[in-house]
């Protein structure tokens, strides 16, 4: 794979306010994108997500997994999660992520979603772990599904189309002022598969 045919040109903002997202599009070609989707889903270490809401341990349908340089601590949902060592496909994918978009990452959370019952509810990416204020690079392979952001303040939303290895950039802080889910679709019957990397600036790593 050549890398530096995925040269970096950063497309306009799509928020009107109050942060920066960029969506690239397709960076890699259908090829490659097919290939990552196929080992991605048979040499990840999939698992159902965890998160206690209100008191109640829970186990999702949605499977996680989660990479890092070192074995940071990461929590969100209040559930703390070790991260494992990268596989030669992530660090692939990492190299090209953070070369469109001149970025640089330590770790990536992935998701799988089953189809289109399964989505994410409105957050926003803003836990303690996280540098501030840093970016994070949304690389999805699959299904193309709806994603939706919406303004904490004036409730203002905006949607797009995530398509097959396309990349979303979500910087600077936008964080702090929007919210953003993966909603559930009837029409949508294929997996897809989400890469978050971001960058963990906590120094709490599992000594075990």
């Amino acid at each position: 794979m050549d890398l530096f045919t995925h040269a970096p040109v950063t497309p306009e903002n799509l928020l009107p306010k109050d942060g920066e997202v960029n969506y690239y599009g397709p960076i890699l070609s259908l090829e490659e994108s097919d290939n990552f989707l196929s080992t991605l889903l048979k040499n990840i270490a999939w698992k159902p997500d965890e998160a206690i809401i209100m008191g109640k341990h829970i186990f999702t349908k949605r499977l996680a997994a989660w990479y890092a340089d070192l074995p940071f601590k990461y929590t969100y949902s209040k559930i703390t999660r070790r991260a494992l060592p990268w596989t030669q496909d992530l660090l692939d994918l990492k190299a090209i992520v953070e070369q469109v978009s001149g970025e640089k990452f330590n770790s990536c959370l992935l998701n799988l979603y089953h189809d289109g019952s399964e989505g994410m509810a409105w957050h926003s990416d803003e836990e303690k772990d996280l540098k501030k204020d840093g970016a994070i690079g949304s690389l999805s392979f699959g299904a193309v599904r709806k994603f939706s952001f919406k303004h904490k303040k004036d409730k203002q939303t905006i949607s797009l189309m995530l398509g097959h290895g396309s990349l979303l950039v979500m910087k600077g802080t936008t964080q702090n002022h929007w919210v953003h889910r993966l909603p559930p679709s009837k029409l949508v019957h294929t997996s897809r598969v989400n890469l978050t990397f971001r960058r963990i600036v906590s120094n709490r790593l599992d000594a075990s």
